[in-house]
C-alpha cells in the first residue's frame, strides 16, 4: 500500500486528541512510517495563523477572514509538510483538514459550501484524504467535556447552536463521501471508541490501493 493521507475530525470534546496517538500506534505497528500533524498549523506560518484564529480577543473576526486565513495556513501546510511527506512514502495523520472548514465555516458560520469548494480546488488540486475518521457525538456532550479542560479558545466559546450546526455539517459531508468517511460514535467510553477505531484501521490496511 502506498503512502496514505488520514484525517481525524469532530466537534470539540469528541476525543480526537486521545485517539490520535492510538491511531499512530496502530499504523506504526503495521509497519508504516507516520507523520502526525494538525490544522490550522503544521507549518511555521500555519502555527502563527493558528494563534491568530484561536485567541479570544479575535472575536470580531469576520467569517470570510477566518476562512481565508485557514486556507492560507492550509496552502503552506500542504506545500511544506503534507505533499513532501506523501511523496516520500510517509503516511500523514492530520488532526482536522478541509472537512473542518465545511463544518465550522460552512455549517457553523453559514458560508456557502460552493465558496469553500472553490478554495478547496484552488489550494488542494485533486488531493483529498484517503480516510477520514469522524468522531461524532451530541454537541452538548462535547461542550461539557471541553469545558472540563479549563481554558477555552475562541471557537470553544461559541454557543451550543453553533456546534449543533457544525455537527450536522460534518454528518452531511460524511453522507456526501461515504467512500472515505468512517463515523465513530464518540459518546462511548475511550476503550469502546478505541476498539472501533482499531477495527476500522485494520480493515483499511487490508484494502488494496
Amino acid at each position: 500500500m502506498t503512502s496514505q493521507f488520514i484525517t481525524v475530525e469532530g466537534v470539540e470534546g469528541a476525543g480526537k486528541t486521545t485517539q490520535l496517538e492510538f491511531i499512530r500506534e496502530v499504523l506504526e505497528a503495521a509497519g508504516k512510517k507516520v507523520l502526525p500533524t494538525r490544522e490550522p498549523g503544521g507549518a511555521a506560518l500555519g502555527e502563527e495563523i493558528r494563534a491568530l484564529l484561536l485567541q479570544q480577543r479575535r472575536e470580531g473576526m469576520t467569517a470570510e477572514a477566518e476562512l481565508l486565513l485557514l486556507f492560507a495556513a492550509r496552502a503552506e501546510h500542504l506545500h511544506q509538510v503534507i505533499r513532501p511527506a506523501l511523496a516520500s512514502g510517509i503516511w500523514v495523520l492530520c488532526d482536522r483538514f478541509t472537512e473542518a472548514s465545511y463544518a465550522y465555516q460552512g455549517g457553523g458560520r453559514g458560508i456557502a459550501r460552493e465558496r469553500i469548494a472553490v478554495l478547496e480546488h484552488w489550494v488542494q488540486g485533486e488531493l483529498r484524504p484517503d480516510l477520514t475518521l469522524l468522531f461524532d457525538l451530541p454537541a452538548e456532550q462535547g461542550l461539557a467535556r471541553a469545558g472540563r479542560r479549563g481554558w477555552m479558545d475562541r471557537f470553544e466559546r461559541e454557543e451550543l447552536a453553533f456546534f449543533q450546526r457544525v455537527r450536522n455539517a460534518y454528518l452531511e459531508q460524511a453522507a456526501r463521501h461515504p467512500d472515505r468517511y468512517r463515523i465513530v460514535d464518540a459518546s462511548r467510553s475511550v476503550a469502546a471508541v478505541r476498539a472501533e477505531v482499531e477495527t476500522i484501521l485494520h480493515a483499511f490496511l487490508r484494502e488494496p490501493v
